[in-house]
């Protein structure tokens, strides 16, 4: 009797805790140990909206863990064979544990439903609610599409992961891109369908990019899906027309495929104010109207972004250098006499006009200050200018098929596009397939809520309804190529030696530079990042370097000038000290005539104005090794184009030995007298726009034995700045103060 009582008293308690619980108990397959492992099959409670589950797990009972735990209690206190008797009388009547999955616990906002994949799925793009999800959120991004740029392309990843086309479109993975996002946020995947990293199952897609043409290996791409892509600096003017290959390349998304062989049967469908629709093929542009030809810079309007990231603030968008701007010649036809073709009569410009006055459609015409031109592409990018630009007869605006002499590029807008000369290149609108003349600016993201500038207090959240998208230019300008001592004496400035311009380096060339066309080396050949100047050789003297630079050491610099509306370049002005002392470049006479042939055409001067200089390095000075600031070397840099100091960088530091450094400046004037502002700190804006601050350029003159026995040479040695190699918290070369406002906005 005394054996039988705690096998009886054993056998109930476990039946007992056995028959506990709602629904059959089951078992963790991969633990019993772990905080779910048992758990009734019952149905979850619902949230009360589609396809939503319980935000949130029940808390796992304390009984569970009796359950495990009495018999051991039992094994102490009740005698082995009694509790074996009573732990095998219990599993002959407990119910069987059916393994299961062991699910994360759920510990996400509870505040937020839970949506299964399934539900996910039916918000596709036929949707009118679309969905989309990242990680293991979900977003409701019906309102999104619509301004969003390319909206009906974000529409691909609807009701699936947007993580896929992220991963191709690398300019996404950005923190101002993921806040966008974040506001859309309706929920979270069920955890359910979450693996064991707590991510759903990862998708495949078709790159849409995988037809995208080869480019020239000597461009700095910032992106590669989709390819944004800029020259370095020292091929970036090299000839007044940039070759095509060259052509910086600014994409929002992947280059549309178009037929050759069916090219002219491309169409472009123009919409009047009044409705009237009227379509040309491309070989009606090329048969029914006047062939013309401009000379045109293309800019964009980040050009430069990185110096206004260095010396004033963060800014978001592409980093880009000093080679977001190029030159050609764009043949094509007028869009004016395309206009007039299709029916649309403009007023008289002569008649007088009242600013803000209605819109008089009684007589037929229209009055061009009030309306817009819209242009659409093919990759569903949109921009618009003002009309009154648009049927200007001096304006030169192109519909253009012509590059260069050669077919328009893939890259650059074939089979049409529009340039618009002196405009930003963002109303130049690529693989052209609409206009419609409105009497309101496109309603695209690009027109509305990107190509703006702001004061430098407004922030990341401007109104961006009051500003007026950006139009026209400022003038800029910018340093090049720099040569020092005995690169200059050995001529490797292709210019020295020549006291007029060139006329053979301005027909542009998609063949890499030989020895036979410039004694500047090609740069594709020589084993380092594209973009960076060369590293010097070490110095192989014994004996150390003098306090200070020869009183004559010569120096050579180039670069190019542009202002927008077509206004000439007046002036350059350089400073080979930061800015204390100032003397005046010689401007380059591109648009001469050569062979009697122009190689400018347009109305006005909507051509890039290059320039050059040779003069006296001042007397530098070795700094003392505790006052010098540490140089960074940057031939392994990953972003040459990048002019930022190496707190945004990676990679160690090199202390080198102290050398005597200045700073280069160039400002240019057009002639209406605008210029250049001295800071950027004044103009800073979050979207980095319209970085046209002085271009400042530190040089360290590096000097080696010459070889002949007859002491030193000073040669160019170490370049930094915007375009060039970055550099570290040293500063920025002495330009006055400016580098203490790097750390504004960061």
């Amino acid at each position: 009797m005394a054996a039988q009582g705690p096998k009886h008293f054993a056998t109930t308690i476990l039946r007992q805790i056995g028959r506990r619980g709602t629904g059959r108990p089951t078992a963790c397959q991969h633990c019993l140990f772990c905080s779910r492992r048992l758990h009734t099959s019952a149905p979850r409670a619902s949230t009360g909206r589609p396809g939503a589950s319980a935000s949130k797990p029940p808390a796992p009972s304390r009984r569970h863990f009796q359950a495990r735990a009495a018999p051991v209690s039992l094994l102490v206190g009740g005698g082995l064979v009694a509790s074996f008797l009573a732990h095998s009388h219990f599993a002959e009547d407990a119910p069987k544990l059916e393994p299961v999955s062991c699910a994360p616990t759920d510990y996400r906002d509870p505040s937020l439903p839970r949506y299964r994949l399934a539900d996910i799925r039916r918000h596709d793009a036929s949707s009118p609610e679309p969905w989309v999800t990242f990680e293991d959120k979900v977003y409701d991004i019906t309102d999104w599409v619509a301004a969003h740029p390319g909206g009906d392309v974000i529409l691909r990843a609807a009701g699936a992961s947007i993580e896929p086309y992220w991963n191709i479109f690398t300019i996404h993975k950005a923190p101002h891109v993921r806040e966008i996002l974040q506001q859309y946020q309706i929920g979270f995947i069920d955890a359910a369908d979450l693996g064991p990293d707590g991510l759903p199952a990862a998708e495949t897609i078709e790159d849409p990019f995988v037809n995208d043409p080869v480019r020239d290996p000597r461009l700095i791409t910032h992106t590669a899906k989709p390819r944004n892509a800029e020259p370095p600096h020292e091929e970036l003017d090299r000839t007044f027309l940039t070759p095509n290959g060259l052509f910086y390349i600014r994409h929002h998304m992947w280059v549309p495929v178009v037929d050759e062989a069916k090219a002219s049967e491309h169409r472009l469908t123009i919409e009047l104010p009044d409705g009237d629709v009227k379509e040309y093929t491309l070989e009606d542009l090329k048969t029914r109207f006047p062939i013309h030809k401009v000379t045109a810079v293309l800019q964009c309007s980040g050009n430069r972004r990185n110096d206004m990231t260095r010396h004033a603030g963060k800014t978001n968008g592409l980093q880009w250098g000093v080679g977001a701007i190029s030159n050609a010649e764009w043949e094509g036809v007028r869009l004016s006499d395309v206009l007039a073709d299709a029916g649309l009569k403009v007023r008289d410009a002569t008649l007088p006009t009242r600013k803000g006055s209605a819109i008089d459609f009684g007589d037929d015409e229209v009055d061009a200050n009030h309306l817009h031109v819209q242009f659409a592409g093919l990759e569903a990018y949109g921009a618009s200018i003002p009309l009154a630009k648009a049927v200007d007869p001096r304006g030169d605006v192109l519909l253009a098929f012509g590059m260069n002499g050669e077919t328009l590029p893939r890259d650059h807008g074939f089979p049409l596009r529009a340039v618009v000369p002196g405009h930003v290149a963002a109303r130049s609108v690529k693989w052209l397939s609409k206009i419609a003349v409105s009497d309101e600016e496109s309603t695209s993201q690009w027109q509305r809520r990107d190509y703006k500038s702001f004061g430098p207090n407004e922030g990341a959240n401007p109104d961006w309804d009051r500003a007026p998208a950006i139009q026209e230019m400022p003038i800029t300008s910018a340093i090049t190529n720099v040569w020092v001592g005995d690169d200059v004496r050995r001529g490797r400035a292709p210019w020295m030696g020549s006291s007029s311009s060139s006329s053979s380096s301005n027909q542009p060339t998609n063949r890499p530079p030989t020895d036979q066309t410039s004694r500047i080396p090609d740069m594709a050949a020589v084993s380092k990042r594209i973009g960076l100047t060369r590293k010097q050789p070490p110095s192989s003297h014994s004996f150390p370097c003098p306090t200070n630079t020869p009183a004559d050491e010569r120096i050579a610099l180039q670069g190019y000038a542009y202002s927008g509306g077509g206004r000439p370049i007046a002036r350059v002005d350089v400073s080979l000290d930061g800015g204390k002392t100032w003397d005046q470049a010689e401007l380059v006479n591109d648009c001469a005539q050569a062979g009697g042939t122009a190689p400018c055409f347009g109305n006005k001067a909507w051509a890039w104005q290059r320039w050059r200089y040779v003069g006296k390095l001042p007397v530098l000075s070795l700094p003392s090794s505790s006052s010098s600031p540490s140089i960074q070397d940057q031939d392994q840099a990953s972003s040459p184009a990048r002019c930022h100091d190496s707190r945004n960088g990676t990679g160690p530091t090199q202390q080198q030995q102290p050398k005597p450094c200045t700073t280069l400046v160039v400002k240019a004037t057009d002639d209406a007298y605008n210029t250049q502002p001295e800071r950027h700190r004044g103009i800073y804006n979050v979207r980095g726009n319209l970085a046209t601050a002085w271009h400042r350029v530190k040089i360290c003159p590096q000097c080696t034995d010459n070889g002949d026995g007859k002491g030193l040479t000073w040669s160019t040695g170490e370049t930094f700045g915007c375009g060039f190699r970055r550099e570290s918290r040293g500063g920025d070369g002495g330009d006055g103060g400016d580098g203490g406002d790097e750390e504004a906005g960061r």
